[in-house]
């Protein structure tokens, strides 16, 4: 009993044995916190890595979604042609009916249309006519003075020497070609028909060098039988004004014959060849100065400007000379010059 008394005196300092749950969890605790960071360290970049090979890179994702959102997006045109209704088919009875609008309209415009070759006999007009291929009517008209002087009737051009001739017609170009044709006309004309132009379609065309075309105007302003002269400008324009879709002349002409009655054909076909030599050009059309503009369909392929437009009219509708050298009383342009250029 006396053992467990201390000395008077002295200090006993208690001291705290370690429970075993502290002894147990001091060491681990700072190994834990090592493991967690180090754990963390491990699965971040390993995340990261994950994350950064899932999310699409910036050069692939962002042009993959311009692509995507271009091609959903529709254009302004597309967008604009898909809010308009689609346009209904002009029917073929509404053609016919502004073709003939189209054809009163331009009786208006050009009043004193007629053919701008010289000639004073169906002879001078077949041979003009002939001549008249893939050059001017001025060119032909400056030429044939002098061929009409030389060879007043077939009799005389017959009996041309083809030298001769192909040299008096030189400025209308293809001379060989042309001279042969005349000489062979000439030569049937002496023989089949005694001298005289035949006024029917069918004997003109048997004659060498005459197609429909030329027959047509011969028909049409030296006997007064209704025919349509589909020509460069004529083929050119109705198509342009959807009254046909064909190419052929001879096609061109039968759909064209069927719009409009027998007795405006040919007056339809000066009309039609004046307009395309003014206005309505192959390469640009006078769109804002054409008197029909309201009524045409190709609205838009040439020069809308008015100004602009203007500067493009051609012979009287532009205030110079006509193609004719004699043109009629009633035409307000000036005539021709005489010299060939």
């Amino acid at each position: 009993m006396k053992r467990k008394k201390a000395a008077k005196g002295s200090t006993v300092k208690p001291v705290k044995a370690p429970t075993e749950n502290a002894a147990a969890a001091e060491p681990t605790a700072p190994s834990a916190e090592p493991t967690t960071k180090s754990a963390k360290r491990r699965d971040k970049p390993a995340a990261k890595r994950t994350a950064e090979s899932a999310r699409p890179t910036a050069g692939t994702a962002k042009p993959a979604a311009k692509r995507t959102a271009k091609s959903a997006k529709p254009t302004a045109g597309t967008a604009e042609a898909a809010a308009k209704p689609a346009a209904k088919p002009e029917s073929h009875l509404a053609m016919v009916r502004r073709a003939r609008q189209i054809n009163r309209e331009l009786a208006e415009v050009y009043p004193y249309a007629h053919p701008e070759l010289d000639f004073r006999n169906p002879f001078e007009l077949l041979v003009a006519t002939v001549l008249s291929a893939q050059t001017t009517d001025l060119r032909v008209n400056q030429t044939t003075p002098a061929v009409f002087a030389k060879y007043p009737t077939p009799e005389d051009m017959a009996a041309a020497v083809p030298e001769e001739l192909e040299e008096a017609i030189r400025p209308t170009g293809f001379f060989r070609a042309k001279a042969k044709s005349l000489i062979g006309l000439s030569t049937a004309l002496r023989d089949r028909f005694d001298g005289e132009v035949p006024g029917n379609l069918d004997d003109l065309v048997s004659l060498p060098g005459v197609g429909r075309k030329t027959a047509n105007v011969v028909l049409g302003n030296a006997f007064g039988v209704p025919g349509l002269t589909v020509d460069t400008h004529f083929g050119r324009l109705v198509r342009r004004w959807k009254w046909t879709e064909q190419e052929d002349p001879e096609k061109v002409e039968a759909e064209i014959a069927a719009i409009f009655p027998k007795s405006e054909w040919t007056m339809l076909s000066h009309r039609v060849i004046f307009h395309g030599r003014r206005i309505c050009h192959s390469r640009k059309p006078a769109c804002g100065a054409c008197p029909i503009a309201h009524l045409c369909p190709s609205y838009g392929e040439g020069e809308t400007d008015p100004e602009k437009a203007r500067k493009l009219l051609k012979y009287e509708m532009g205030g110079y000379p006509g193609q004719r050298l004699s043109p009629p009383a009633d035409y307000p342009g000036k005539p021709a010059p005489a010299r060939v250029e």
